[in-house]
Formats: C-alpha cells, sequence, structure tokens
C-alpha cells in the first residue's frame, strides 16, 4: 500500500465525514472512467461513480477502525464499482465503449501528418472499432481487460476486484487479450 493511500486510512479511520471527501476527490475520475469504459454511457458512469461512493461510505462506517486502517483502497472501490456496474447491467445489452477520453480528440497546433484530419479520423474510427470490440468480448474477460490494460492496475489489484485469485485474472486477461486479437484478425480479412 503507497502512502498516500496508508494516510488516506488512517485518515478515514479517525474521522470518517471529515475525510471522505478527500477519498471522492482523489478517486471520482478514476471510477467514473472505469464504469464508462465498462458501460460506454457517461450518464451511466456518473450514477455508477456516485452509487460505489454511497456504498462505500456506508461499508466504512459500519467498519472498525483497524481494518479501515489496512483496506486496499483502491481495488476496494473498483471492486464496488464493479459490482454497481453488474448490478445495474444484468438484462442489459453492452454498448460501445471508447477507449479514449476527449482529449485523444484535441488538435495539437504544430502541422504533423497524424494530426491531420484524415489520420484523426482513422484513428478515432480504429479506436471506436475497439472498443465495439471490447464491449462485445465476454464479461469475464472484459473487467480484467480494462482494469489491467486500461485502468493500469497490477493483477494482484484486479485479483480483488472480482474476488479471484490472481492464476485466474492473470488467464483472464490473457485470454481477453486473445479474444481481442482474433477478433480483429476477423475483422481484418473481412475487409480484405
Amino acid at each position: 500500500m503507497e502512502q498516500p493511500e496508508r494516510d488516506l486510512n488512517a485518515d478515514l479511520a479517525d474521522d470518517l465525514d471529515g475525510a471522505f471527501e478527500r477519498l471522492v476527490l482523489t478517486y471520482q475520475d478514476r471510477l467514473y472512467s472505469f464504469a464508462l469504459r465498462i458501460t460506454g454511457s457517461a450518464e451511466d458512469a456518473a450514477e455508477i461513480a456516485q452509487d460505489a461512493f454511497v456504498r462505500a461510505h456506508r461499508a466504512l462506517r459500519s467498519y472498525k477502525p483497524e481494518r479501515v486502517r489496512t483496506l486496499a483502497l483502491k481495488a476496494w472501490l473498483y471492486r464496488i464499482t464493479l459490482n454497481v456496474v453488474r448490478n445495474r447491467r444484468r438484462g442489459k445489452a453492452f454498448t460501445l465503449v471508447p477507449l479514449d477520453g476527449p482529449e485523444a480528440l484535441a488538435a495539437d497546433v504544430e502541422d504533423r501528418e497524424q494530426d491531420r484530419p484524415e489520420a484523426r479520423f482513422e484513428r478515432a474510427e480504429s479506436a471506436a472499432a475497439l472498443g465495439a470490440l471490447v464491449a462485445a468480448m465476454p464479461a469475464r474477460y472484459r473487467a480484467a481487460v480494462v482494469l489491467r490494460h486500461v485502468e493500469g492496475l497490477g493483477y494482484e489489484e484486479v485479483s480483488v476486484v472480482p474476488g479471484q485469485p490472481v492464476g485466474t485474472v492473470k488467464a483472464h486477461v490473457h485470454r481477453g487479450i486473445q479474444w481481442l486479437r482474433e477478433a480483429l484478425a476477423r475483422q481484418s480479412s473481412e475487409v480484405s
């Protein structure tokens, strides 16, 4: 556990209401981004992140201070968020999941080949296609791939989110990436 997270854990254990705003400010963008990549809907992602923080506050309020001090906050919050997503998504079809934020579409001042409108359009089109593939990926792989390769969590942290062994998470990430490669190869052969 990193020092800032340990400090936040201690502050939450000592004064939950006083430190909770810092928890929200520290993790709100990460949880929103994670929910957005899983759901593909900005509106749903905002509601999911908010619901995750409400659930986190309720849980922290019921925990003993010793437990709060040792809690792996980041992975714990991702797990709550994933559970909220799962609860909301039951019975719904997945939609397109964009893999870059609005900053990927911002134009640079320099006129480089990769910044020309055609190149940017192709990159956006590729990202949208990859996002669609991620959305179509089997659910057991999707969360593991997004947490590992988009959110940048380590395998240990990812394993805490769904409550699975590290080996299972590694297998899901590997199989998810393999699934994406095969899907991309199928798309390439269909276009050729």
